[in-house]
């Protein structure tokens, strides 16, 4: 039996997730043989999923996406870091109800991919996603040695907004050491950098951006391409239309110009924390999500975690605490059923409150109908 969630946002961690399953199930199989290996797919949680997985934890004080000192993770072993950006500008460092659009940076970002070279990374697995920021990855750049200045030869503002102000850009500062490592860009969006599904426009919303935000926002990354031509050639262009470049706020597109390989995030990452080995022992597979979704099919952990799965001819169930698919959908997937935590709770509240005790009664059902 393999448990390979991911988190439940809001409600239990990818890694508490494989706790209350496992539970559930030795409630009605005392001696069951359970392994647990929580995943993502590059978000917020990634870190956490690869410390699971044997990883060591390292601990740096990095700049947050409003320029305040923050406490930021990455994940290390035998030369591999694991870094998610949203350890430093994601959206849980902003204080609550707090919004910065125009102005959050990536600068804590690039500092953090630092401390991986620094620690003698020869591979990074840059996670991105859940982030503040919409800066293209211009504050990660500068943290790496970058310099964007305006007409007055001084840098730009923090943020994506201070972008507009661009004249210059120089690259030639950049830490060396990046272009002897590999870098892979994991992420479960592929948007391009601009335009209607560009990174201003379609997450810069959820950000707190206004339509005039957005509109500025969209303008001064395109500016920021633009001038990134001299330095960087025709690959600026040709980077800015590339999948995975809008990703947490264009931060891909900051990555892609640093050599980065864009790959699906939860593909990356199951790779990364040994999952196949772990498949070739199971006879069933759990997986999961807080909302199993449309969302869900395009490149989210589940469904990764289903595809995988299924190739070995091997049964996956799923766990979430909301179910928004149908069986024929969900079927087609890979999953052989889903279990919702509103089957066994109705009541939403409750189940995002109580979603532990909840979720150990859906396993139990799920060893009744599959190991009994």
């Amino acid at each position: 039996m393999l448990v390979a969630a991911d988190k439940f946002k809001g409600s239990l961690t990818a890694v508490e997730v494989a706790e209350r399953v496992t539970a559930g199930l030795r409630r009605v199989l005392p001696d069951l043989e359970v392994e647990a290996l929580p995943v993502a797919d590059g978000g917020d949680g990634t870190v956490a999923a690869a410390v699971a997985a044997g990883f060591e934890r390292r601990e740096v004080r990095v700049a947050g996406p409003l320029g305040d000192e923050v406490t930021a993770a990455f994940a290390l072993r035998e030369g591999t870091a694991v870094v998610e950006m949203a350890e430093a500008s994601g959206l849980q460092r902003l204080p609550a109800g707090v919004f910065a659009p125009l102005t959050a940076s990536t600068y804590g970002s690039g500092e953090l991919l630092r401390a991986a070279l620094d620690a003698g990374a020869r591979t990074i697995v840059f996670g991105v996603g859940g982030s503040a920021t919409t800066d293209g990855g211009a504050g990660m750049l500068s943290a790496l040695g970058a310099r964007f200045l305006d007409a007055a030869g001084e840098p730009v503002p923090p943020g994506g907004g201070g972008l507009a102000e661009l004249a210059t850009a120089d690259l030639s500062g950049l830490d060396p050491r990046l272009a002897e490592i590999e870098l892979v860009l994991a992420s479960d969006v592929d948007n391009p950098l601009t335009g209607p599904k560009g990174a201003p426009a379609v997450y810069g919303p959820q950000k707190g951006a206004s339509p005039e935000d957005v509109a500025a926002l969209d303008s001064a990354l395109a500016h920021f391409a633009k001038v990134l031509q001299a330095p960087a050639g025709p690959k600026a262009a040709e980077y800015a239309a590339s999948p995975g470049a809008g990703a947490a706020g264009g931060i891909g597109y900051g990555a892609l110009l640093l050599g980065a390989r864009f790959r699906p995030g939860i593909e990356v990452m199951l790779d990364v924390l040994g999952f196949a080995p772990a498949l070739d022992r199971a006879d069933l597979v759990i997986t999961g999500e807080g909302s199993l979704d449309e969302q869900t099919l395009h490149g989210k952990a589940p469904a990764g975690v289903a595809a995988a799965a299924r190739a070995a001819d091997k049964d996956v169930v799923a766990v979430c605490g909301r179910l928004a698919l149908p069986p024929q959908t969900l079927g087609r997937a890979g999953f052989r059923r889903a279990y919702p935590l509103t089957d066994a709770e109705p009541d939403v509240a409750k189940c995002i409150a109580e979603a532990g005790p909840i979720l150990e009664r859906v396993a139990e059902r799920i060893a009744k109908d599959f190991l009994t």
